[in-house]
């Protein structure tokens, strides 16, 4: 006699962020177009908004809830394109 499977139980969505959170990285400016290529073909995993365009600094937002899927990302491109890191300016409060 052949068992059934049980459905596994639905796990609980965690509460959304209340912000998003965010990185500042500088790339050639002539690779802001393949950055954008390979950013849409992860599904949009984040926003960006060009900064600088003659410096290539980018302003990328994510999800809190995909930081490590969008670090696996960065990893990832970092041995197609050159990527730096910045530091994030303060937030005047």
């Amino acid at each position: 006699m052949a068992r059934k499977k049980r459905k596994p139980r639905p796990r609980p969505l965690p509460a959304p962020p209340k912000c998003s959170s965010r990185m500042y990285i500088q790339i050639a400016p002539s690779d802001i177009a393949f950055f954008r290529f390979f950013l849409e073909a992860m599904d949009n995993l984040a926003l960006f908004t060009v900064a600088d365009r003659f410096k290539g600094i980018l302003m990328l937002r994510y999800s809190a809830h995909q930081e490590r899927e969008f670090f696996e990302f960065m990893d990832g491109l970092k041995e197609e394109i050159e990527i730096k890191i910045l530091p994030n300016p303060s937030i005047p409060s």
